[in-house]
């Protein structure tokens, strides 16, 4: 039996989540990826609270020239700038059962640039 596509990266993803949780001091970030759009958050798993939250579709970026990538690279590097005012110097990245290719990793390397240590 074929899996779909969302099917086989929900069973990624949940192996991704049994290895990969957030603390207080080390929080994770978790991304989504829509064919249009990319989301981002920081969460404290122990508490089960968003720090702190980035994405495509804020005001910020609705003007923002350039592909996808460009874009998620400027969400990444928004969201980190965020956390470090939270006091979030440090966190654990889960990638959410995507590739690290691409936007992903785009916003990976944003979030890096803004400040944040994985």
């Amino acid at each position: 039996m074929a899996l779909t596509k969302s099917e086989r990266r929900n069973r990624i993803r949940n192996r991704i989540r049994k290895v990969v949780a957030g603390t207080g001091d080390r929080p994770r970030l978790s991304v989504f990826r829509s064919n249009k759009e990319i989301y981002a958050q920081i969460i404290d798993d122990v508490s089960g609270k968003t720090l702190v939250a980035a994405s495509s579709r804020d005001k910020d970026f609705q003007k923002a020239k350039g592909n996808k990538s460009d874009i998620a690279a400027l969400v990444g590097k928004s969201l980190a700038e965020k956390a470090v005012k939270a006091g979030v110097e440090t966190i654990t990245f889960d990638r959410g059962g995507y590739l690290y290719h691409g936007r992903v990793k785009s916003l990976a390397d944003g979030a890096r640039e803004g400040g944040l240590k994985f």
